[in-house]
């Protein structure tokens, strides 16, 4: 049926979107498609504006295909209306709870600070068109003289970008001389240098993953727990994304299986409500509940 068709070309472009995980093997098998209806439908995607490329192993379509960008300008603001919208809000009454909710919205999607001032602006997008080349092509870069507040120090630093960040405000690096994966702000980047050499620590590039907890982390740990209806509410209530995550049981209950980046998002909210929740794992996060009793205990004392 055309609608069995449809869906699978929706679920491969879902998985060829900036694709740096699933060769064309894999895309076969998840799919359900052979090789060959699988260039088929490269070659289809094409003829449909979608900018298709191909490194080492790897197909993938990218984000600046002009039908990414029209749904896009479609279902979120431009720059210039954040702007507008920002100042608007400054000059409402304070203390309106949904004023300030809507501000902090907008500065969690857009870095205010860079869009107002036109040479910053001008500087971080320069950065950022390099840093995507370089993650489009394999390439490693150099940040030219990166503003660190840590050390408050200005040096080249040698990376291999990978992944772009807070709606592309910061790009994820592996650094080679400290053989770390880093985040780095593209507004602290006096300039971006693309270098001829590909990548070389490939297999050593770690993701940074965001749970719904707001807590980031390059591992992610799958916690189960069977909520009652108190915590099931106030569950949905603090953290709607949860809702997705949650099903009931035969016996009324509802379980919550999901994957978090730390324990202690998660752990919050089972302690505050340890009566009303059961946990059934996994184990390390069995094992970060007792030994935060156990301090707990020992912080309260003898009653």
């Amino acid at each position: 049926m055309r609608h069995d068709k449809l869906e699978r070309e929706l679920y491969l472009i879902e998985l060829l979107t900036e694709n740096r995980s699933y060769t064309v093997n894999d895309l076969c098998d998840k799919v359900g498609i052979s090789r060959r209806n699988l260039y088929y439908y490269l070659e289809f995607f094409k003829d449909c504006d979608f900018k298709i490329y191909k490194h080492g192993n790897y197909h993938y379509i990218s984000k600046d295909s002009p039908y990414f960008r029209h749904i896009t300008e479609r279902i979120t603001f431009t720059e210039e209306e954040a702007i507008v919208m920002r100042r608007l809000l400054e000059k409402t009454r304070k203390g309106n709870a949904l004023i300030e909710n809507l501000k902090k919205k907008l500065d969690r999607f857009y870095d205010l600070d860079i869009l107002t001032n036109d040479e910053l602006r001008e500087q971080t997008a320069n950065n950022i068109h390099v840093l995507y080349e370089a993650i489009k092509l394999g390439r490693q870069v150099v940040l030219r003289k990166y503003s660190s507040p840590h050390s408050k120090t200005k040096r080249d630093r040698l990376v291999e970008p990978f992944m772009l960040l807070d709606n592309n405000n910061e790009v994820r690096c592996f650094e080679p001389a400290s053989g770390l994966n880093k985040t780095f702000k593209a507004s602290r980047m006096q300039s971006v240098e693309m270098l001829d050499t590909e990548w070389i620590y490939a297999d050593k590039h770690r993701k940074m993953y965001t749970d719904v907890f707001l807590f980031s982390g390059e591992e992610r740990m799958t916690v189960r727990l069977v909520l009652g209806e108190l915590a099931y509410n106030i569950m949905k209530e603090e953290y709607p994304k949860t809702r997705e995550y949650i099903s009931n049981t035969d016996d009324g209950g509802h379980l919550l299986e999901m994957e978090v980046c730390s324990y202690a998002g998660i752990g919050r909210f089972v302690l505050g409500l340890y009566h009303d929740i059961k946990v059934l794992g996994d184990n390390g996060f069995k094992e970060y509940l007792r030994e935060k009793i156990v301090k707990m205990h020992d912080s309260i004392g003898d009653v």
